[in-house]
């Protein structure tokens, strides 16, 4: 990374406690490009990262600009460093709940402490639930996949299975077909296609394989084939499943904000912490970014819009600091901590009413 000279001090401490303009809930992708954008504003922030990055398995980052292929632990250590070469704070922990307070939330950790943001944005990704399946969660980011786009030029021309567990599965295999043609659609626990759709198989040369699938075989660590109820291996390199994308969200119940049901195609594929084009959420004061909002979104894209959320972040606390600085100047010049406070749920209360 190219050395940064330009370093301020972030953050303050009161009775204790960490303020922050800006708390970042997450330091994936998403966490740490806001983080970044919001430092080179100089604004306070420290982001919060449990350590469980979703691409955690997965060989190298792609159709990122600039740094296709890399490890997705290079890509995050490297933004780190960039993050803290503008003053910004990165912890490992994990949030276990997010409270209001005087002047923004009050965030605990699992160890007991807390830290204070004016303004919070979750980066905290989702859960992949798989399938499930003996021997799939092993083989997870290797060769079980689930993401044509991120997975699909390193699986091209090999023998790929597309599990059937929803209505999209056809549409899967379809997908698939475009990096190789040996694609087999095994139903298992998807419905029956339609005439149409056995149709588009066919003229595709997609194989379709009845019947549940108990098991796949693997040697080495590799994929090798999928073992069916009656007993019948077909051989397969490498499989795509359809998890249940599940938003890592259950901290902000107290702030009521629950994750909602996300549709694609008329089908539920998991939940999500509904946003605006910028990421702002139902709750004044508090942002969403990355796959914790739109899960089949990739790393780039995430990357993006966290920088997007960072920037009507900054906005969002211009304007508040801006009715601060008018109500000072009203009271000739006199600034207490009680105005402050007074100023602040004013604001807070003009978001919830959409002034």
């Amino acid at each position: 990374m190219k050395e940064q000279t330009v370093r301020h001090v972030n953050g303050s401490s009161v009775d204790g406690d960490q303020r922050y303009d800006v708390v970042v809930i997450g330091g994936g992708a998403a966490g740490l490009s806001g983080a970044l954008t919001l430092g080179r504003a100089r604004r306070s922030v420290v982001v919060i990262d449990s350590g469980q990055p979703r691409n955690e398995a997965a060989t190298g980052v792609h159709a990122y600009l600039g740094r296709e292929g890399d490890a997705p632990g290079a890509l995050l250590a490297d933004g780190r460093d960039e993050v803290r070469a503008y003053g910004g704070q990165v912890r490992q922990g994990t949030v276990v709940s997010v409270a209001r307070d005087a002047t923004g939330f009050a965030v605990r950790l699992v160890d007991g402490e807390a830290v204070h943001g004016k303004r919070l944005l979750v980066a905290t990704g989702l859960v992949d639930e798989l399938p499930e399946v003996p021997g799939l969660a092993e083989l997870w980011g290797a060769c079980v996949l689930h993401c044509p786009y991120c997975h699909g030029w390193e699986a091209r021309d090999q023998a790929i299975g597309v599990l059937g567990t929803g209505p999209l599965a056809v549409h899967q295999a379809l997908l698939w077909r475009q990096w190789s043609e040996r694609i087999t659609l095994f139903l298992h626990t998807g419905p029956e296609p339609s005439d149409e759709e056995y149709e588009q198989l066919a003229a595709r040369g997609i194989a379709v394989v009845d019947g549940e699938v108990s098991a796949l075989e693997k040697v080495d660590g590799r994929l090798t084939g999928v073992r069916l109820a009656g007993g019948t291996v077909i051989p397969c390199q490498a499989l795509c499943v359809a998890p249940r994308f599940t938003a890592r969200a259950g901290f902000l119940a107290a702030l009521g904000l629950e994750p909602a049901e996300l549709e694609r195609g008329g089908t539920v594929i998991g939940s999500h912490i509904p946003g605006d084009a910028t990421g702002r959420t139902a709750v004044p004061g508090v942002w969403v970014a990355g796959n914790a909002t739109d899960p089949i979104e990739q790393v780039i894209g995430s990357a993006a819009a966290g920088a997007r959320a960072a920037g009507a972040i900054n906005a969002d606390l211009i304007d508040e600091e801006t009715r601060v600085a008018v109500a000072v100047r009203r009271a000739g010049g006199v600034f207490s901590p009680e105005m402050e406070r007074e100023v602040c749920e004013r604001v807070l209360g003009d978001r919830r009413h959409g002034l």
